[in-house]
């Protein structure tokens, strides 16, 4: 991008131009499929790369993700823009879905295991097998899970509750609430059933979990992250025609007399008639003109919830499964980092992600050090006694919005009140959780809202935003 463009050219040459702020999931998926419209697309990003908090980088000898991120076969907009960055084979989904839960208690490793049965009985066997809980517990999750297959998602009500509260009022003890409930929804909403709206946890367990046999089988990238979200992200745009500019942070918004976009960085200007912000709400709403959108301080009120991720580099194998859930322990999930990293010779890194951890966002590598390293080895003998060749954290403070209850009402949808201008995000009703997939759907939303009404064709190529 150069100077600015010449004023007596620019609202001709800008009718059939789009403009995308942010080159995160979102902003990339909205970037593709304005110009497989056939729009002139720029892509602005602040960093370096692209990708988002979804995002790989350099340690030394490693490429290390900043945090782990998995998706489930029931993402199918997430699923759809794999295939169309052409990344689908690194990022292989189970046959099954098949998650190892290790008591730090007691020792004793149970499994969350579907069939090809049906919904519900699907899950029938490995609940009845889940010697975690006692079996008036099981017999009381089978009840729970019937009970929720009946609630609406989209109904406001839901939004005002706190999953918690439901689950105390549908007879799940804590330990049942610790053992399944969390174990899936912190994972997922990046918050505990208390802190998180019925709404949203309704609309993850039922999806996942009741919509059909294999749609919480899980996915996860077998290669590091900016493979998929940057480079080959890059090689779609490109071969798409998008003009990918990086380290272009965007400074305002104005809308002309002409009712085309001047978009302003450090380094000029660019005009459009179509413009998408795609970047956190707290950044959107500091570029959006007054009256955008209704309550347009809603987005400050939109809090956010962080992310924590442990990263330890072990002098041997100390893991022999790709991953395992803990519980009755401070480590949430442990994801064998090994191959992806490209860690040579022996040795082992583990990453540890730790939803929800407003406790411990904010605290010392040494205290997480002293924290941690013990759970690992209580969790895994093979630990104890093994070199720890290097330990370090990766801290996402804003990682997802905040899904308190309430929430519902304070994400906007993807048209503002001026033509031409739009908002992408997992921030923006998707009507699902801050995830891969949310993202995916904000940003096909938004693109099919702006080519509506540029009256142009389109095509859902990330699936429904609905």
């Amino acid at each position: 991008m150069t100077g600015q463009e010449d004023p007596l050219t620019a609202p001709r040459e800008s009718a059939r131009r789009a403009v995308v702020v942010g080159g995160g999931l979102a902003g990339v998926t909205a970037a593709l499929g304005l110009a497989d419209a056939g729009l002139d697309v720029t892509l602005l990003e602040g960093r370096p790369r692209l990708g988002g908090l979804a995002f790989s980088f350099r340690r030394g000898a490693l490429t290390v993700d900043n945090g782990q991120h998995v998706y489930l076969r029931c993402c199918t907009a997430y699923t759809h823009f794999l295939d169309r960055i052409d990344a689908s084979r690194l990022a292989p989904v189970q046959d099954r879905l098949d998650v190892p839960v290790l008591d730090a208690h007691t020792r004793k490793l149970a499994r969350l295991r579907r069939t090809a049965a049906p919904v519900p009985v699907h899950l029938a066997a490995s609940l009845a097998g889940f010697r975690h809980l006692s079996l008036a517990e099981r017999a009381s999750v089978a009840r729970a899970t019937l009970a929720l297959g009946r609630l609406d998602p989209a109904d406001p009500a839901l939004d005002e509750e706190d999953f918690g509260s439901w689950l105390h009022r549908h007879g799940q003890s804590p330990r049942t609430i610790e053992a399944l409930w969390d174990l899936v929804g912190v994972a997922t909403l990046n918050a505990r059933a208390g802190g998180a709206s019925l709404a949203l946890a309704a609309k993850v367990f039922r999806t996942g979990l009741l919509s059909e046999p294999g749609a919480a089988d899980i996915g996860w990238a077998h290669v590091p992250l900016g493979e998929l979200h940057d480079t080959l992200a890059r090689r779609a745009l490109d071969k798409a025609g998008v003009r990918t500019e990086l380290r272009a942070r965007v400074g305002a918004v104005h809308r002309e007399q002409d009712g085309t976009w001047r978009v302003v960085t450090e380094d000029g200007e660019l005009r459009a008639a179509t413009l998408v912000l795609a970047v956190p709400q707290r950044e959107t709403h500091a570029l959006l003109p007054a009256e955008a959108i209704e309550d347009q301080d809603r987005l400050t009120r939109l809090g956010t919830s962080p992310i924590l991720n442990v990263h330890v580099v072990y002098d041997r194998k100390v893991l022999r499964r790709p991953f395992f859930a803990a519980l009755g322990s401070p480590v949430q999930w442990v994801f064998d980092r090994t191959a992806p990293s490209g860690l040579t010779g022996p040795g082992q890194y583990l990453a540890l992600s730790q939803s929800a951890a407003q406790d411990e966002i904010d605290a010392p590598v040494s205290a997480l050090r002293a924290r941690y390293l013990p759970e690992l080895e209580r969790l895994l003998p093979a630990a104890r006694g093994a070199g720890v060749r290097d330990f370090f954290v990766t801290r996402e403070r804003t990682a997802t919005f905040d899904p308190a209850p309430g929430s519902g009402r304070l994400r906007p949808g993807n048209r503002t009140a001026f033509p031409g201008l739009y908002l992408a995000g997992a921030w923006t009703a998707t009507g699902w959780p801050a995830t891969m997939e949310g993202a995916v759907r904000s940003g096909s939303a938004a693109a099919a809202e702006a080519l509506r009404t540029l009256g142009r064709a389109h095509d859902h190529l990330f699936e429904e935003a609905a």
